[in-house]
């Protein structure tokens, strides 16, 4: 059995999460000497706080996309908008680039990002051992797509700023862009919940067994 790199926890040592200063780990909580911030080896409750988020962050899911995220009055004339009707929209007045960008941002994003945490908290509960590396760098990814989701609040907050003429024309955020933005907030609290470090700890369990 080929011989492991050692870690910081065989070695007896924590870094601080605020100012990433390495200390001895001792066996009763102690902060951290230079900045005063709790001491960790791991995030505590780890699984159980991202599996939370990330079931809150489902159930959110489902009325951002079928709420309206906007109310568009005009002349008198009121239209309510989901995301997938701004999408279809677009598609049938020929911008398919922005319907795509809508598409990909608001919808495809935050339901990979919750497929994705689920498979990682699935595969740290169940000790798989099957390609560490490629997990991990499936975490970095959700840290790295979430907060592009934010693009369809971000266009609406716009909107509601620049199209406010009165009698003529408002737009309204919905009910929807509410339950969008907990979406967004929520999937990016679980993955920051969620520590990369456990699929790790399996590998290592592993070989301590195998030795």
């Amino acid at each position: 059995m080929r011989n492991q790199p050692p870690t910081a926890r065989r070695l007896g040592l924590v870094a601080c999460r605020s100012c990433h200063l390495l200390n001895q780990r001792l066996e009763t909580a102690v902060d951290c000497p230079r900045c005063g911030a709790p001491l960790h080896s791991r995030k505590p409750n780890s699984i159980a706080r991202a599996w939370a988020l990330v079931l809150a962050a489902a159930v959110f899911y489902i009325p951002a996309n079928v709420l309206p995220i906007t109310h568009t009055t005009s002349l008198g004339a009121v239209q309510s908008d989901t995301i997938m009707s701004g999408v279809i929209y677009f598609i049938h007045s020929g911008s398919w680039p922005v319907a795509l960008v809508i598409f990909v941002a608001s919808v495809f994003v935050p339901l990979l990002k919750l497929l994705i945490l689920a498979f990682l908290l699935l595969s740290v509960q169940r000790r798989w051992q099957w390609r560490p590396v490629d997990r991990t760098r499936l975490y970095r990814l959700t840290e790295v797509i979430g907060r592009w989701s934010m693009l369809d609040i971000y266009v609406v907050t716009i909107l509601v700023a620049l199209v406010h003429l009165g009698a003529l024309a408002t737009i309204e955020a919905g009910p929807g862009a509410v339950f969008f933005a907990a979406v967004v907030v929520v999937t990016m609290l679980a993955a920051e919940a969620f520590d990369p470090r456990l699929i790790w700890d399996n590998m290592e369990k592993s070989h301590e067994r195998a030795d």
